[in-house]
């Protein structure tokens, strides 16, 4: 039995788990020999109600009578089924003399469920960080935290005719960082930093009215938003305060950064500051080498993967509005109102370090002549010029501002969605969809609402959603593992798996997809696929699976990005399979036929004519 925990205790998840709960696994853990070719289980069959680790031997899955994976001891399976309550979607046979271990559900399952071993998958895919001594994980993450539970103080109010002097005073006796301006209906704050920089340095008088330094209307948020949420609005207007109010309307305190990240990861606030006060290029150059060092930081402060990408897109937003102004100061007034747009990954605020820089422009045509678009082309030149001195490199496919493609006047625009049926070219029907569907504004000049507006009218055309539900089929992920190749849906093996195209995009379109159908537009995937499930586009288990396998493959993908920033290396989307280790290549087994499910679903609807009219 010793020799039995040793054995679990030595391999994923077993070995995050806590010696006493191994030794109680080891307990009730069955050994089965199974001669060469013998079916452990059948395709279609369950859901199981065991789960089994190899011991010695080797283990076939087969699907549909194609062997797409091979197991080695240590390795885990049959427990997608067991979890998620379905029938097994291959068939686990041995493919030599084989030992397996055979562990019962009730003994499992609770432990497999468990904080410490998901963290696990997460964070220790790659196999090398869970090795380091001295790691622990906060016990709170305050990132998924409602703001209501991170206040820490009393707040500090007082009103707009009270002197600068008194208000400090009661700030420094409530040990408080700011204070709140009640103005009739209205509510101002003054900040430690106001102090500093509007009375200090400003040479204003301490008796002088607090009114008279004071932001208003100070941003304000609910007690019931999460800490994630609130830092990203935080990062975006530039603000390490915010007030928060109860439903209402009753003022609870005011949480600032130091609230919602570690000390390690304030570095999105002091970047975001360098960014916006660069005066040149160059400056922008300078500020922008800290944009690697900042993710590291935040991946060591164990927050998690989804907001580390949107904390890096807020970042990058503000590197490209600054470089735009940089332009338009370059270039002159503009002859034309205009929306400069994000797309792709950096619209979707997921943009990871090997993500290029997606953009696109689109402005009013009234009496718009080539003077209008040469001055586009200047500007849209300058930026991407500027993203390159400051490391960051334009989408390497032509999708940015400077492609003509991707500038156009509105009139030009409401063209090309117009075509959007009329046999249209993959490249046009593409380039149409990212800039209609996945696209965020992130500066505008003139009038912004009605270039935008104007814009995204073609996301009410009728053959939208079927050239979405199309391109949702267009990549398919791999089938699994064979040895240390990936076996792609084609049946080809590679030697590296291509965590971007292979596991991250098929999900990405089928939220873009579902999404839509639901009525969201531009949005994160994880919240189109909720919008999914909620509208009933998408299965209720699917939409979950999606969103799980998302989450999954994206924390899988900085992971690995992050050990390449660490030894300096150029982040990239390849992973060799040798270094997954057995519950990250089972993971992704499941993934990728969650995936592969829903495409096959959404095939089987287009072509019958399900809800395509």
């Amino acid at each position: 039995m010793e020799d039995l925990a040793g054995f679990l205790g030595s391999h994923p998840p077993f070995d995050a788990m806590q010696t006493q709960d191994v030794a109680r696994v080891a307990a009730v853990t069955e050994i089965e020999c199974y001669p060469a070719g013998k079916a452990i289980f059948s395709q279609g069959t369950g859901p199981v109600t065991y789960v089994w680790v190899v011991r010695t031997g080797s283990v076939e899955i087969v699907h549909d009578g194609r062997v797409l994976d091979l197991l080695g001891p240590g390795e885990l399976f049959g427990h997608a089924s067991m979890l998620s309550g379905l029938p097994t979607g291959f068939e686990a046979r041995a493919g030599e003399d084989t030992q397996c271990c055979r562990i019962p559900a009730e003994a499992v399952r609770p432990l497999l469920a468990r904080p410490e071993v998901l963290r696990f998958v997460a964070r220790a895919i790659l196999g090398e960080r869970a090795a380091r001594a001295g790691e622990r994980t906060p016990s709170v993450d305050p990132i998924q935290r409602r703001v209501a539970t991170l206040i820490r103080t009393r707040p500090v109010l007082c009103t707009p005719d009270e002197p600068v002097r008194e208000a400090a005073k009661r700030m420094t006796a409530e040990g408080a960082s700011a204070v709140l301006v009640r103005s009739g209906g209205t509510l101002g704050i003054v900040t430690d930093r106001d102090l500093r920089s509007r009375v200090v340095a400003a040479g204003v008088s301490p008796e002088a009215p607090v009114s008279a330094v004071m932001t208003t209307p100070a941003y304000a948020v609910t007690g019931d938003r999460l800490g994630g949420e609130v830092l990203l609005d935080m990062l975006e207007r530039g603000v390490h305060h915010v007030p928060v109010l109860s439903a209402t309307g009753e003022v609870l305190g005011v949480v600032d950064d130091a609230d919602l990240v570690a000390a390690e990861a304030r570095k999105p606030f002091l970047l975001r500051r360098a960014i916006g006060q660069s005066a040149t290029v160059q400056d922008l150059s300078a500020a922008s080498a800290g944009l690697g060092s900042m993710i590291v930081a935040l991946h060591d402060a164990r927050v998690a993967a989804e907001h580390i990408a949107a904390i890096g897109s807020v970042v990058l937003d503000a590197l490209a509005r600054r470089l735009i102004e940089l332009a338009v100061t370059g270039a002159g007034d503009p002859p034309a109102p205009f929306t400069w747009f994000a797309l792709g990954s950096l619209a979707r605020r997921e943009a990871a370090p090997s993500s290029d820089i997606d953009s696109a422009l689109a402005w009013q045509d009234e009496d718009a002549g080539p003077a209008v678009r040469s001055y586009m082309t200047r500007v849209a030149a300058a930026v991407d010029s500027g993203l390159r001195a400051c490391g960051k490199q334009p989408d390497a496919h032509g999708a940015t501002a400077s492609n003509p493609l991707f500038a156009r006047s509105i009139g030009s625009w409401r063209t090309a969605a117009q075509g959007l049926n009329e046999d249209p070219t993959r490249k046009q029907a593409l380039i149409v969809v990212s800039v209609i569907i996945d696209s965020r504004p992130v500066w505008a000049a003139g009038a912004s609402a009605p270039v935008a507006d104007a814009l995204w009218e073609a996301r009410s055309h009728p053959n939208l959603l079927r050239l979405l539900a199309r391109l949702a089929l267009s990549f398919r992920p791999p089938t699994g593992f064979l040895r240390d190749f990936v076996v792609e849906h084609s049946g080809e093996r590679k030697g590296q798996l291509d965590i971007k195209h292979g596991g991250l995009i098929p999900i990405v379109d089928l939220a873009r997809w579902a999404g839509m159908a639901a009525g969201v537009a531009s949005a994160s995937t994880a919240e189109r696929l909720r919008a999914a499930e909620a509208a009933g586009t998408l299965d209720s288990s699917e939409a979950r699976t999606l969103a799980q396998a998302f989450d999954f493959i994206f924390s899988l993908r900085l992971d690995h990005q992050v050990e390449q920033l660490r030894r300096g290396e150029a982040p990239d989307d390849f992973i060799n399979p040798a270094t997954l280790n057995p519950l990250a290549r089972s993971y992704l087994r499941s993934a990728f036929r969650a995936i592969a499910s829903v495409q096959s679903g959404l095939a089987t609807e287009l072509s019958l004519g399900v809800r395509w009219g």
